[in-house]
Protein backbone atom coordinates (compact mmCIF):
# COMPACT_ATOMS: atom_id res chain seq x y z
CA UNK A 1 0.00 0.00 0.00
CA UNK A 2 1.09 3.58 -0.69
CA UNK A 3 2.33 5.57 2.30
CA UNK A 4 -0.50 8.05 2.80
CA UNK A 5 -0.69 10.40 5.78
CA UNK A 6 -4.07 10.31 7.50
CA UNK A 7 -5.67 13.04 9.59
CA UNK A 8 -9.07 12.05 10.92
CA UNK A 9 -11.93 14.48 11.45
CA UNK A 10 -12.56 15.46 15.06
CA UNK A 11 -16.29 15.08 14.57
CA UNK A 12 -17.83 12.40 12.36
CA UNK A 13 -21.06 12.85 10.47
CA UNK A 14 -23.75 10.26 9.84
CA UNK A 15 -25.46 8.98 6.74
CA UNK A 16 -28.83 10.75 6.27
CA UNK A 17 -32.04 8.77 5.62
CA UNK A 18 -31.41 6.97 2.35
CA UNK A 19 -34.63 8.20 0.75
CA UNK A 20 -33.39 11.79 1.22
CA UNK A 21 -29.96 11.49 -0.38
CA UNK A 22 -30.55 12.98 -3.81
CA UNK A 23 -27.42 13.33 -5.95
CA UNK A 24 -24.19 15.20 -5.30
CA UNK A 25 -25.26 17.32 -2.34
CA UNK A 26 -24.01 15.33 0.65
CA UNK A 27 -20.34 14.47 1.26
CA UNK A 28 -18.47 12.15 3.58
CA UNK A 29 -16.10 13.11 6.39
CA UNK A 30 -12.79 12.85 4.53
CA UNK A 31 -11.08 13.41 1.18
CA UNK A 32 -7.89 12.31 -0.52
CA UNK A 33 -5.47 15.06 -1.62
CA UNK A 34 -2.10 15.05 -3.42
CA UNK A 35 0.01 17.87 -4.87
CA UNK A 36 2.24 18.32 -7.90
CA UNK A 37 5.09 20.69 -8.70
CA UNK A 38 7.26 20.74 -11.81
CA UNK A 39 10.62 19.20 -11.00
CA UNK A 40 9.22 17.44 -7.94
CA UNK A 41 6.39 15.37 -9.33
CA UNK A 42 3.33 14.22 -7.37
CA UNK A 43 3.91 14.33 -3.62
CA UNK A 44 2.30 14.64 -0.17
CA UNK A 45 -0.47 12.07 -0.62
CA UNK A 46 -2.85 12.46 2.31
CA UNK A 47 -6.34 11.86 3.62
CA UNK A 48 -7.74 14.83 5.52
CA UNK A 49 -11.13 16.00 6.83
CA UNK A 50 -13.47 17.12 4.07
CA UNK A 51 -13.67 20.90 3.98
CA UNK A 52 -13.11 24.13 2.14
CA UNK A 53 -9.96 24.52 0.06
CA UNK A 54 -7.92 27.69 -0.31
CA UNK A 55 -6.51 28.78 -3.66
CA UNK A 56 -5.25 32.08 -5.00
CA UNK A 57 -7.70 34.28 -6.94
CA UNK A 58 -5.03 34.09 -9.64
CA UNK A 59 -5.04 30.26 -9.69
CA UNK A 60 -4.75 29.26 -13.32
CA UNK A 61 -7.74 26.91 -13.20
CA UNK A 62 -10.03 29.88 -12.59
CA UNK A 63 -8.81 31.68 -15.70
CA UNK A 64 -7.76 29.05 -18.24
CA UNK A 65 -9.69 25.98 -17.19
CA UNK A 66 -6.95 23.38 -16.88
CA UNK A 67 -8.98 20.81 -14.95
CA UNK A 68 -10.28 17.25 -15.27
CA UNK A 69 -12.53 14.91 -13.31
CA UNK A 70 -13.84 11.36 -13.13
CA UNK A 71 -16.96 9.72 -11.77
CA UNK A 72 -17.43 6.18 -10.47
CA UNK A 73 -19.47 4.39 -7.82
CA UNK A 74 -19.03 2.16 -4.79
CA UNK A 75 -21.76 -0.25 -3.73
CA UNK A 76 -22.62 -2.20 -0.59
CA UNK A 77 -23.22 -5.84 -1.53
CA UNK A 78 -25.66 -8.24 0.07
CA UNK A 79 -22.78 -9.90 1.96
CA UNK A 80 -21.62 -6.50 3.36
CA UNK A 81 -18.63 -5.90 1.12
CA UNK A 82 -17.89 -2.48 -0.37
CA UNK A 83 -17.01 -2.77 -4.06
CA UNK A 84 -16.19 -0.17 -6.71
CA UNK A 85 -17.27 -0.72 -10.29
CA UNK A 86 -14.34 -0.80 -12.75
CA UNK A 87 -12.07 1.47 -10.68
CA UNK A 88 -8.88 0.95 -12.68
CA UNK A 89 -10.69 1.62 -15.95
CA UNK A 90 -11.94 4.91 -14.54
CA UNK A 91 -8.53 5.90 -13.19
CA UNK A 92 -6.82 5.07 -16.47
CA UNK A 93 -9.38 7.21 -18.30
CA UNK A 94 -8.62 9.94 -15.76
CA UNK A 95 -5.02 9.87 -16.97
CA UNK A 96 -6.23 10.00 -20.59
CA UNK A 97 -8.14 13.19 -19.81
CA UNK A 98 -5.00 14.50 -18.09
CA UNK A 99 -3.00 13.91 -21.25
CA UNK A 100 -5.50 15.84 -23.37
CA UNK A 101 -5.34 18.80 -20.95
CA UNK A 102 -1.50 18.64 -20.58
CA UNK A 103 -1.82 17.68 -16.92
CA UNK A 104 0.99 15.43 -15.58
CA UNK A 105 0.24 11.72 -15.53
CA UNK A 106 -0.63 10.23 -12.14
CA UNK A 107 0.37 6.86 -10.72
CA UNK A 108 -2.86 4.88 -10.98
CA UNK A 109 -1.73 2.55 -8.17
CA UNK A 110 -1.28 5.50 -5.81
CA UNK A 111 -4.73 6.84 -6.67
CA UNK A 112 -6.24 3.38 -6.25
CA UNK A 113 -4.57 2.91 -2.85
CA UNK A 114 -5.72 6.38 -1.79
CA UNK A 115 -9.27 5.59 -2.83
CA UNK A 116 -9.22 2.25 -1.03
CA UNK A 117 -7.97 3.81 2.21
CA UNK A 118 -10.46 6.66 1.91
CA UNK A 119 -13.38 4.27 1.48
CA UNK A 120 -12.16 2.14 4.41
CA UNK A 121 -12.24 5.24 6.63
CA UNK A 122 -15.64 6.44 5.40
CA UNK A 123 -17.26 3.07 4.67
CA UNK A 124 -20.21 3.75 7.00
CA UNK A 125 -21.32 6.36 4.43
CA UNK A 126 -22.03 3.72 1.77
CA UNK A 127 -25.83 3.38 1.62
CA UNK A 128 -27.42 -0.05 1.40
CA UNK A 129 -30.86 0.49 -0.17
CA UNK A 130 -31.40 -0.90 -3.66
CA UNK A 131 -30.26 1.60 -6.28
CA UNK A 132 -28.18 3.74 -3.90
CA UNK A 133 -24.40 4.05 -4.01
CA UNK A 134 -21.38 6.07 -2.96
CA UNK A 135 -20.44 8.38 -5.81
CA UNK A 136 -16.68 8.89 -6.19
CA UNK A 137 -15.37 12.11 -7.72
CA UNK A 138 -11.63 12.39 -8.43
CA UNK A 139 -10.59 15.73 -9.92
CA UNK A 140 -7.47 17.78 -10.67
CA UNK A 141 -7.09 21.56 -10.79
CA UNK A 142 -4.14 23.75 -11.80
CA UNK A 143 -3.19 25.98 -8.86
CA UNK A 144 -0.36 28.27 -10.06
CA UNK A 145 -1.05 31.88 -8.99
CA UNK A 146 -0.38 33.17 -12.51
CA UNK A 147 -2.57 35.02 -15.00
CA UNK A 148 -1.02 33.90 -18.25
CA UNK A 149 -1.76 31.21 -20.82
CA UNK A 150 0.62 28.29 -20.41
CA UNK A 151 0.79 24.77 -19.02
CA UNK A 152 0.70 25.06 -15.24
CA UNK A 153 3.52 24.02 -12.95
CA UNK A 154 1.38 23.25 -9.89
CA UNK A 155 -1.66 20.99 -9.52
CA UNK A 156 -3.72 19.33 -6.82
CA UNK A 157 -5.70 16.11 -7.19
CA UNK A 158 -8.65 15.40 -4.89
CA UNK A 159 -10.99 12.48 -4.37
CA UNK A 160 -14.29 13.27 -2.63
CA UNK A 161 -17.15 10.90 -1.83
CA UNK A 162 -20.89 11.48 -1.92
CA UNK A 163 -23.65 9.05 -0.91
CA UNK A 164 -26.37 9.23 -3.57
CA UNK A 165 -29.90 8.00 -3.91
CA UNK A 166 -31.40 5.93 -6.70
CA UNK A 167 -31.04 7.71 -10.05
CA UNK A 168 -34.58 6.79 -11.04
CA UNK A 169 -36.32 8.09 -7.94
CA UNK A 170 -39.65 8.17 -9.79
CA UNK A 171 -39.11 4.86 -11.58
CA UNK A 172 -37.14 3.46 -14.50
CA UNK A 173 -38.92 4.83 -17.58
CA UNK A 174 -38.22 6.20 -21.08
CA UNK A 175 -37.40 9.86 -21.66
CA UNK A 176 -38.06 12.33 -24.50
CA UNK A 177 -35.02 13.64 -26.38
CA UNK A 178 -34.59 16.59 -28.74
CA UNK A 179 -32.16 16.13 -31.65
CA UNK A 180 -29.95 19.23 -31.49
CA UNK A 181 -29.80 21.30 -34.70
CA UNK A 182 -28.21 24.58 -33.59
CA UNK A 183 -25.65 23.93 -30.85
CA UNK A 184 -22.68 21.55 -31.15
CA UNK A 185 -20.94 19.65 -28.37
CA UNK A 186 -17.40 18.94 -29.58
CA UNK A 187 -15.15 18.35 -32.58
CA UNK A 188 -12.45 15.80 -33.29
CA UNK A 189 -9.18 17.05 -31.84
CA UNK A 190 -10.98 19.07 -29.17
CA UNK A 191 -12.19 18.26 -25.68
CA UNK A 192 -15.00 15.84 -26.51
CA UNK A 193 -13.26 12.69 -25.30
CA UNK A 194 -11.97 14.32 -22.09
CA UNK A 195 -13.86 14.61 -18.82
CA UNK A 196 -13.10 18.28 -18.33
CA UNK A 197 -15.42 20.99 -16.96
CA UNK A 198 -15.45 23.02 -20.20
CA UNK A 199 -16.77 20.01 -22.10
CA UNK A 200 -19.84 19.94 -19.87
CA UNK A 201 -20.27 23.70 -19.58
CA UNK A 202 -20.55 23.82 -23.37
CA UNK A 203 -23.56 21.48 -23.23
CA UNK A 204 -25.62 23.46 -20.73
CA UNK A 205 -27.26 25.98 -23.05
CA UNK A 206 -28.65 23.37 -25.41
CA UNK A 207 -29.93 21.28 -22.50
CA UNK A 208 -31.57 24.34 -20.96
CA UNK A 209 -33.40 25.16 -24.20
CA UNK A 210 -34.48 21.53 -24.66
CA UNK A 211 -35.91 21.34 -21.14
CA UNK A 212 -37.96 24.49 -21.71
CA UNK A 213 -39.44 22.71 -24.73
CA UNK A 214 -40.38 19.68 -22.64
CA UNK A 215 -37.46 17.36 -23.37
CA UNK A 216 -35.20 15.62 -20.88
CA UNK A 217 -31.98 16.09 -22.87
CA UNK A 218 -30.51 16.57 -26.34
CA UNK A 219 -29.11 14.15 -28.88
CA UNK A 220 -25.86 15.60 -30.21
CA UNK A 221 -24.96 15.42 -33.90
CA UNK A 222 -21.46 15.86 -35.30
CA UNK A 223 -20.22 19.44 -35.45
CA UNK A 224 -19.15 19.41 -39.12
CA UNK A 225 -22.13 18.03 -41.02
CA UNK A 226 -24.82 18.00 -38.29
CA UNK A 227 -25.67 14.54 -39.61
CA UNK A 228 -23.97 11.79 -37.63
CA UNK A 229 -25.00 10.91 -34.08
CA UNK A 230 -22.46 11.31 -31.27
CA UNK A 231 -23.86 11.35 -27.71
CA UNK A 232 -27.10 11.95 -25.84
CA UNK A 233 -26.80 14.57 -23.09
CA UNK A 234 -23.72 13.45 -21.15
CA UNK A 235 -24.19 9.78 -22.05
CA UNK A 236 -23.23 7.42 -24.83
CA UNK A 237 -26.08 6.33 -27.09
CA UNK A 238 -27.21 2.95 -28.48
CA UNK A 239 -29.75 1.90 -31.11
CA UNK A 240 -31.28 -1.54 -31.55
CA UNK A 241 -32.13 -1.99 -35.23
CA UNK A 242 -33.05 -5.40 -36.65
CA UNK A 243 -31.80 -7.01 -33.40
CA UNK A 244 -28.39 -5.38 -33.82
CA UNK A 245 -26.94 -3.11 -31.12
CA UNK A 246 -25.36 -0.08 -32.80
CA UNK A 247 -23.40 2.73 -31.13
CA UNK A 248 -21.38 5.57 -32.69
CA UNK A 249 -17.72 4.64 -33.13
CA UNK A 250 -15.21 6.54 -31.00
CA UNK A 251 -13.88 9.31 -33.21
CA UNK A 252 -11.99 11.72 -30.98
CA UNK A 253 -15.02 13.75 -29.97
CA UNK A 254 -17.00 11.02 -28.19
CA UNK A 255 -16.29 10.03 -24.59
CA UNK A 256 -15.04 6.47 -24.19
CA UNK A 257 -17.66 5.63 -21.58
CA UNK A 258 -16.97 2.89 -19.04
CA UNK A 259 -20.63 1.84 -19.04
CA UNK A 260 -20.51 1.93 -22.85
CA UNK A 261 -17.71 -0.63 -22.67
CA UNK A 262 -19.78 -2.73 -20.29
CA UNK A 263 -22.83 -2.69 -22.57
CA UNK A 264 -20.75 -3.76 -25.56
CA UNK A 265 -19.06 -6.57 -23.61
CA UNK A 266 -22.30 -7.88 -22.13
CA UNK A 267 -24.22 -7.73 -25.42
CA UNK A 268 -21.44 -9.66 -27.18
CA UNK A 269 -21.38 -12.19 -24.33
CA UNK A 270 -25.10 -12.71 -24.84
CA UNK A 271 -24.49 -13.50 -28.51
CA UNK A 272 -26.03 -10.30 -29.83
CA UNK A 273 -24.78 -8.63 -33.00
CA UNK A 274 -22.91 -5.47 -31.98
CA UNK A 275 -21.53 -2.66 -34.16
CA UNK A 276 -19.48 0.45 -33.45
CA UNK A 277 -19.83 2.65 -36.54
CA UNK A 278 -21.05 5.96 -37.87
CA UNK A 279 -24.81 6.20 -37.78
CA UNK A 280 -26.78 9.16 -39.10
CA UNK A 281 -30.00 10.60 -37.75
CA UNK A 282 -31.53 9.94 -41.20
CA UNK A 283 -30.74 6.23 -40.83
CA UNK A 284 -32.45 6.12 -37.45
CA UNK A 285 -35.59 7.82 -38.79
CA UNK A 286 -35.65 5.56 -41.86
CA UNK A 287 -35.35 2.50 -39.62
CA UNK A 288 -38.29 3.78 -37.59
CA UNK A 289 -40.41 4.37 -40.71
CA UNK A 290 -39.65 0.83 -41.86
CA UNK A 291 -40.50 -0.68 -38.48
CA UNK A 292 -36.91 -1.79 -37.83
CA UNK A 293 -36.01 0.57 -34.95
CA UNK A 294 -36.67 -1.46 -31.82
CA UNK A 295 -34.96 0.46 -28.99
CA UNK A 296 -32.89 3.53 -28.18
CA UNK A 297 -31.04 3.96 -24.88
CA UNK A 298 -28.21 5.92 -23.30
CA UNK A 299 -25.50 4.56 -21.02
CA UNK A 300 -23.52 6.28 -18.28
CA UNK A 301 -22.22 6.01 -14.73
CA UNK A 302 -25.08 7.86 -13.06
CA UNK A 303 -28.06 6.18 -14.75
CA UNK A 304 -26.38 2.99 -16.05
CA UNK A 305 -29.07 2.66 -18.75
CA UNK A 306 -31.54 5.39 -19.78
CA UNK A 307 -34.28 4.27 -22.22
CA UNK A 308 -35.39 6.79 -24.85
CA UNK A 309 -39.10 6.79 -25.71
CA UNK A 310 -39.30 9.78 -28.06
CA UNK A 311 -37.06 11.63 -30.50
CA UNK A 312 -37.81 14.99 -32.09
CA UNK A 313 -35.83 16.16 -35.14
CA UNK A 314 -36.75 19.09 -37.38
CA UNK A 315 -40.28 19.05 -36.05
CA UNK A 316 -40.71 15.31 -36.68
CA UNK A 317 -41.46 13.31 -33.56
CA UNK A 318 -41.12 9.55 -33.44
CA UNK A 319 -42.09 7.20 -30.62
CA UNK A 320 -39.80 4.27 -29.92
CA UNK A 321 -41.24 0.95 -28.73
CA UNK A 322 -44.57 2.58 -27.84
CA UNK A 323 -42.71 4.74 -25.30
CA UNK A 324 -42.10 1.65 -23.21
CA UNK A 325 -38.86 0.21 -21.81
CA UNK A 326 -37.32 -2.15 -24.32
CA UNK A 327 -36.47 -5.74 -23.51
CA UNK A 328 -32.74 -5.21 -24.08
CA UNK A 329 -32.63 -1.93 -22.13
CA UNK A 330 -34.29 -3.57 -19.13
CA UNK A 331 -32.13 -6.67 -19.33
CA UNK A 332 -28.90 -4.65 -19.53
CA UNK A 333 -29.93 -2.39 -16.67
CA UNK A 334 -30.84 -5.34 -14.45
CA UNK A 335 -27.70 -7.33 -15.25
CA UNK A 336 -25.15 -4.52 -14.87
CA UNK A 337 -26.70 -3.26 -11.63
CA UNK A 338 -26.82 -6.84 -10.35
CA UNK A 339 -23.06 -7.12 -10.99
CA UNK A 340 -22.44 -3.77 -9.30
CA UNK A 341 -24.35 -4.72 -6.19
CA UNK A 342 -23.13 -8.30 -5.96
CA UNK A 343 -26.43 -10.01 -6.75
CA UNK A 344 -24.90 -12.08 -9.57
CA UNK A 345 -21.40 -13.43 -10.14
CA UNK A 346 -19.01 -10.91 -11.70
CA UNK A 347 -17.73 -13.06 -14.57
CA UNK A 348 -15.96 -10.04 -16.13
CA UNK A 349 -13.95 -9.12 -13.03
CA UNK A 350 -15.26 -5.56 -13.04
CA UNK A 351 -15.84 -5.00 -9.32
CA UNK A 352 -12.95 -4.26 -7.00
CA UNK A 353 -13.40 -4.88 -3.28
CA UNK A 354 -12.46 -1.86 -1.17
CA UNK A 355 -13.66 -2.72 2.34
CA UNK A 356 -15.76 -5.04 4.47
CA UNK A 357 -18.33 -4.03 7.06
Amino acid sequence: MTDIAVTLADKRGTLPPEDKLGFGKIFTDHMFVMDYATGKGWYNARIVPYGQIEISPAAMVLHYGQAIFEGMKAFRTADNRIVVYRPLDHLNRFNHSADILSIPQMDVNVLHDGLKQLIEIDKEWVPKSLGTSLYIRPFVISTDPFVGVKVADQYTVFIILSPVGAYYASGFKPVAIKVEEHFVRAVKGGLGEAKTPANYAASLKAAEVAKKEGYTQVLWLDALEQKYIEEVGTMNIFFKIDNEIITPALNGSILNGITRRSVLAVAKDWGMKVSERRISIEEVYEAHEQGRLQEVFGSGTAAVISPVGELSWKGRKITINNNEIGETSQKLFDYITDIQQGRVADKFGWTGEMAKL
